[in-house]
């Protein structure tokens, strides 16, 4: 990802399972109610799909903002995870997103996957190799609690990554949470609160948030008119449709649509 200017409006996106580093530059992101800072040295994991809006900080056409994102594969991390000695048995969920400071063999192993671009014959047998480096790194780091949820199946993630799912699916949909519990087997108070753990938010919000994004990728891609773009994403009336996406993209939707186009791109 590169920008070679800060960013003048918000950009929402929903984030993979993935970790991202900054080689230059910095970013904020914000999550529900969670806002987080990080720059270059940095890395961003996220364990959940989760609807994430960010800016760009610090970005020139002479230093611009450069990042990679790396999407995690969970039978991968299951497979590394059991080669490594059994740690003590982990209790809670943990948050679906943090950023930690990256260790020099962390980075280092991103240096040298960035570098195989250069040699595209060594790409097949060694990037592999390095990719596992990249696992191994994470699940043995700062965030390793996170990272073994992923692969770990008798947490209670895959119970959330069940609801998660529906709602990315259906999100146009009225939303029932007596429905997605019986989804998760899970009582309703405790989806809620397992469900807040992860994502820092309800399924509402989250369902809200999708809606939101989903609306704008629409109106950018399809150039949509403001009201069939809110109808389309669940919304059963423009002005509801247009006074949420103004209190969570801090502009009008008319407007922000412009401004995102002028940015000519999303960057994570």
């Amino acid at each position: 990802m590169r920008a070679d200017a800060v960013s003048t409006c918000m950009v929402a996106a929903v984030y993979p399972p993935m970790v991202c580093i900054i080689a230059q530059g910095n970013k904020q992101v914000t999550v529900g109610n969670a806002t987080l800072h990080y720059d270059a040295g940095n890395y961003m994991v996220t364990s959940v799909d989760l609807p994430v809006s960010g800016w760009v900080k610090s970005a020139t056409p002479k230093r611009p903002y450069l990042a990679l994102g790396l999407e995690l594969d969970p039978k991968l991390l299951a497979t590394i995870l059991l080669e490594l000695p059994k740690s003590r048995k982990e209790t809670g969920m943990c948050r679906g997103i943090a950023v930690s400071p990256g260790s020099p063999e962390l980075l280092e192993a991103f240096v040298r996957l960035v570098r195989l671009l250069d040699s595209p014959a060594d790409i097949v047998p060694l990037a592999p190799l390095v990719v596992r480096e990249i696992y191994y790194r994470l699940l043995t780091g700062e965030q390793a609690t996170m990272l073994r949820q992923i692969a770990l199946q008798e947490s209670r993630l895959p119970q959330v990554l069940r609801v998660i799912e529906w709602i990315r699916q259906n999100y146009a949909k009225p939303l029932h949470i007596a429905t997605l519990a019986r989804l998760a087997s899970m009582s309703p108070a405790s989806l809620h609160r397992q469900f807040k753990a992860v994502t820092a938010m309800s399924p509402l919000q989250y369902q809200k948030q999708v809606r939101l994004q989903e609306a704008q990728n629409i109106m950018v891609s399809k150039s949509t008119d403001v009201a069939s773009a809110g109808y389309e994403v669940g919304y059963g009336s423009p002005s509801q449709f247009s006074r949420e996406y103004h209190r969570m993209f801090g502009t009008p939707p008319r407007q922000h649509m412009n401004q995102v186009r002028s940015l000519g791109q999303t960057s994570l």
